[in-house]
């Protein structure tokens, strides 16, 4: 309910630091300094190639090299692989073909 029609008094004012661009919410990013990718590999050779990667990526790595675990490098290659977004030159008109392809028309399939 809102302080308006019930709360008979002074309001209180907002936390400084809510209007001065402190964040609050701040999440830290993989393959920062704070907060390093963890990877496991099995060769010297395969933890140089990770490494080259790293570089051209800008990201910080904690390579361990140990031949009886199993090779890990989800995180790695996931921040790596981003996904790309398909974007279209324009929205096709209604009754103009799709433009992924399906054969039929845009109002029809993805509309």
């Amino acid at each position: 309910m809102s302080d308006k029609f019930f709360f008979k008094g002074k309001k209180e004012k907002k936390p400084k630091h809510a209007s001065y661009g402190f964040n609050t919410k701040r999440t830290v990013k993989a393959g920062t300094e704070e907060l390093p990718l963890q990877v496991v590999v099995n060769t010297e050779a395969r933890a140089e190639e990770v490494r080259v990667r790293a570089e051209e990526h800008n990201l910080v790595v904690v390579i361990t090299v140990d031949a009886e675990q199993t090779e890990n490098t989800t995180e790695f290659d996931v921040i790596i692989n981003k996904p790309v977004t398909t974007r279209f030159e324009k929205t096709p008109a209604r009754n103009e073909p799709c433009s992924c392809g399906s054969g039929k028309k845009y109002k029809k399939c993805c509309g």
